[in-house]
This record gives C-alpha cells, structure tokens and sequence, in this order.
C-alpha cells in the first residue's frame, strides 16, 4: 500500500484484526513481522529515532501525558526532535507552534491546563502537537474513542481538513466506518485472511463491506453508504 500527501487515509476492520498493530510497525514502535516499511524512500528500519521524529508524528489511544500541564506547552513538546539539548525553543519553534495552534483552532484555550479540558478539547491538542512536530506524515490510532457523536465527526472532519490544507498524509485507525466512507480519501479494510484498500467508492462498488461484520446483527447498506441494524 502507498500513503500519498494530501490523503486523508481510515483502517477500518472488528476488534482484533491488527489496526493497532499495523499504526505501531509503521511508526516504528515495534518490529515489522515481515515485509518493508518505507518514509520518502528511505527504509524506515535504517532511521535513527530523532529523523524518524522528523517524518512521522503519533497521536495514540489513552497517551501518557501530564495534564497539569499547559496546553501550549504540551502542543511545544512536538518541537522535541528539533530543539537542542535543553529543549529550548527558537523563533521558528514558537511559530510552528503558534501555527498548530491556529490550524486547530485551540488558540482562546492554549494557557488552560489539560486537566481543565473535554475529551474533545484534548483530543485536539495532541493533534495540534503532532502538527507542531511538522512531520510529512501523521498516524493517530482512534482518535475519536471515549467521545460523542458531534465530536466524533468533528475531530475527523478537522483531519479531512488539515490533510488538505497541510498536504500531510494523515492515516487512523478507526471504528466509526460509516463516518470514514463519507470523510476519507481512501480506506484500507483489515480482514482476517485478506486487505483491501481503495476510495469509499470503489469499496462500496466491489461490495468489500458487505463480509465486514457477521451477516446476523448487521448489514451494509448500499443506497446509504452505511452499516445498518438487522431489525427483523
């Protein structure tokens, strides 16, 4: 599979076919099973971790981080790869902070404490961090877990929007695959035994949703680009 600039990208698939893990191996977080991962033509396993820092940022599920802290300070700890030893920020440090900021339009609550904001609010802060980090890919394993319908869609319509206007290559995995179809360029869907990848459209064409779940409880509609309950 290929990630293009400009993409924002969905894994969808159940509980337990390998999203997380598929998120982890790119990023480098543990080792390949087999095949070879490659950043702007480089193999990612001959990259140090400060230039891995530089071409792919993380956004995780439930990621340690201090919420007494700030959260101009915290969205700052994406400069990391590129500060010297003490963590200073020069002036084009603050700017690539100032500019997160603004892209996820966090700037009124930058001098809260995490620990005073929504799930939705936070969530938005470590995206503005891996922004600041100025990384020509972004990976975020479910960024919508543990929020409403509203914010839900909200945090992936903000990805479609900062694929677009960043000309990063965003790629999540998610469980929300009805609002995938509709917002992502394309989506990779994990099977048991197979991959398939595509735009929403070419997927729903191929009919590669309808073995997605088992057939008893639910069932993909069509006409509404949509899973829906069995109700009879």
């Amino acid at each position: 599979m290929e990630l293009v600039k400009g993409e924002l990208v969905g894994i969808v698939g159940v509980n337990g076919v390998g999203k997380s893990t598929f998120l982890r191996t790119i990023s480098g977080i543990q080792p390949a099973l087999k095949g070879k991962i490659f950043i702007e033509q480089k193999d990612r396993e001959t990259l140090p971790a400060p230039k891995l820092a530089s071409l792919i940022s993380l956004v995780l599920t439930n990621q340690p981080i201090s919420k007494n802290l700030r959260v101009a300070e915290l969205v700052a700890l994406g400069r990391q790869p590129y500060t010297n030893w003490i963590g200073s920020v020069n002036a084009q440090d603050k700017q690539q902070i100032k500019n997160a900021l603004k892209l996820v339009n966090i700037e009124e609550i930058q001098h809260k404490r995490c620990y005073e904001l929504s799930d939705g609010q936070l969530q938005k802060v470590l995206i503005a961090r891996a922004l600041a980090q100025d990384t020509p890919v972004v990976i975020l394993d479910e960024p919508t877990s543990h929020l409403d319908m509203y914010h839900k869609a909200q945090v992936l319509k903000l990805l479609k929007n900062l694929s677009q206007k960043t000309n990063k290559a965003i790629l999540f995995a998610t469980h929300e695959v009805n609002l995938a179809i509709q917002l992502c360029d394309k989506i990779i869907l994990m099977q048991e035994n197979k991959i398939v990848k595509g735009s929403p459209q070419e997927l729903i064409s191929e009919n590669a949703f309808d073995s997605m779940f088992p057939s008893d409880l639910i069932y993909f509609d069509s006409g509404s680009h949509s899973f829906r309950i069995k109700t009879t």
